[in-house]
C-alpha cells in the first residue's frame, strides 16, 4: 500500500477560495457534524463507506476530513485496498480547520 497522501488545511481553504471543485467527504459520526461540517462536504460516516461506496467518485481528487485527521487516513487506505485511489486525507481534521477557520456552525 502507498502512503496516504496529504493536504493542509492552508490549502484545501485557498483552493475552496479560488472556486475549486473538489469532492469533500467528511466521515465523522451523525453527531459530531451536527456541530458543523465544511459548506460543501458530503457526510458519509466512516463505518458506512463500505455499503455507500457509490457515492464516492472513483475519477475525482477527494479529501476525507474526521475530526483529527486519523480516521479519514484509514479510510483512504480503506479505499485503496479495493482499488480506489482518489483519496487524500486532510492533515489535522476539523481540528485544524478550526484552527484557521473558527468554529464552524
Amino acid at each position: 500500500m502507498q502512503p496516504v497522501p496529504q493536504m493542509t488545511v492552508d490549502t484545501l481553504k485557498a483552493r475552496l477560495n479560488n472556486g475549486e471543485a473538489i469532492q469533500l467527504i467528511d466521515v465523522r459520526e451523525h453527531e459530531e457534524v451536527a456541530h458543523g461540517i465544511i459548506p460543501g462536504a458530503k457526510h458519509i460516516p466512516m463505518n458506512d463507506i463500505p455499503n455507500r461506496i457509490d457515492e464516492i467518485d472513483p475519477n475525482a481528487e477527494t479529501i476525507f476530513i474526521c475530526r483529527s485527521g486519523y480516521r479519514s487516513e484509514r479510510v483512504c487506505e480503506y479505499l485503496q485496498q479495493v482499488g480506489i485511489e482518489c483519496g487524500i486525507n486532510l492533515e489535522g481534521g476539523m481540528l485544524a480547520w478550526a484552527e484557521i477557520e473558527g468554529p464552524i456552525a
